[in-house]
């Protein structure tokens, strides 16, 4: 068992618990970084694609698991980012103004969709976003001058002072990159946390009356948490456009915001980490099923839905046994090694989880 003695008001306030958070941090990020020294392409890709959907879930993690807000239609603000950053470079923008106004574009049409949506709680408000979803679809076809329409467009390469971050032509700069951008990300999003605004989302997830007792204006935070949670994705979509390198609108299909909400709640709710963990299974699955596929000689090809089949039922094994996702277990065993031999059989009991604002209380 271990304890933390803190001597000063500014070991309260630290973003880390302690020098060993601290080093840890730091060993983790040495190893993202060398990846590129230490895997071949394939799987460097891989896990450039893990690096976007982490974003991506961090994205809907803001909104789903510390604001209490339902979104089916995540994917459309994946669009919205990837489209915008797509035509604003061919317009003869460099990448980083373009790259920016994708996450300020999808903000600010996350937060005006906010606006009407907010009334609406539970499965109501995750119908509205999927009718949005809908809506954006069919506004990506119809904007062919823009889109592309349904022949697509093609992202064009990143240059940065005369280096190239093309995804196929020089992967290792590309996946640098998207490192950058998610670290820079998740600094932001654990300091937001820490803020009033972000107690403010939780305040709100957890009990709307006795957020507005506290003097919360819980119209203005849901609109907010709207906002930044499209705005992450956006970025997200403006990365993943750059990798796929061509693309239109069924890369950004229903399936996307399904796999979106696995993440987020198989990684598990409430939790940053949560969102990293989940983007691991969702990459790891089809991995995992080509490699027992390739080891068992059985041909499945004439099973198309078989990792649609899988995640469905991790998701229920999921919401039965462990609630609290991949970092809730977690948690469960680090807190059990921590106070050996003094827990309990009975200290972790199986929570119900539920989101809390589709009641009043």
């Amino acid at each position: 068992m271990r304890f933390i003695f803190k001597t000063s008001y500014d070991r309260d306030i630290d973003l880390f618990e302690d020098g060993w958070h601290r080093a840890r941090i730091a060993a983790l990020l040495a190893v993202l970084v060398a990846l590129p020294f230490l895997l071949g392409e394939y799987y460097l890709a891989e896990a450039t694609n893990l690096l976007i959907w982490s974003l991506a879930g961090m994205g809907l993690m803001l909104l789903v698991g510390h604001s209490g807000q339902v979104s089916l239609g995540h994917a459309a603000f994946l669009a919205i980012g990837a489209y915008t950053d797509a035509a604003l470079m061919h317009c003869g923008l460099p990448w980083p103004v373009a790259f920016a106004a994708a996450g300020l574009v999808s903000g600010l049409f996350g937060a005006l969709v906010a606006i009407p949506a907010i009334r609406m709680s539970g499965i109501y408000l995750a119908i509205a976003t999927l009718a949005l979803f809908v809506l954006v679809e069919e506004a990506v076809i119809l904007a062919e001058p823009i889109t592309g329409g349904i022949g697509g467009i093609m992202a064009p390469p990143i240059q940065l002072f005369g280096i190239s971050f093309e995804r196929y032509g020089a992967l290792a700069n590309f996946y640098w990159l998207c490192l950058g951008v998610v670290a820079a990300v998740t600094l932001a999003y654990a300091n937001l946390l820490r803020s009033p605004t972000g107690r403010a989302f939780m305040a709100v997830r957890d009990s709307e009356v006795s957020a507005r007792a506290l003097g919360i204006n819980v119209a203005r935070t849901k609109t907010l948490a709207f906002g930044l949670s499209c705005a992450a994705t956006g970025l997200a979509g403006s990365l993943m456009g750059h990798f796929l390198g061509f693309f239109n609108y069924e890369a950004f299909s229903i399936f996307i915001s399904i796999n979106l909400l696995l993440v987020v709640t198989i990684g598990g709710l409430g939790f940053i980490q949560g969102a990293f963990l989940g983007a691991i299974l969702i990459a790891a699955v089809p991995q995992v099923l080509s490699i027992l596929r390739d080891v068992s000689g059985i041909d499945t090809s004439g099973y198309p839905g078989l990792e649609t089949v899988v995640f469905a039922a991790i998701l229920i094994g999921f919401i039965i046994y462990e609630p609290m996702g991949l970092y809730g277990r977690w948690l469960k065993i680090r807190t059990f090694f921590d106070l050996f031999p003094l827990c309990r059989r009975d200290m972790f009991r199986r929570q119900k989880s539920y989101l809390k604002t589709e009641r009043m209380r």
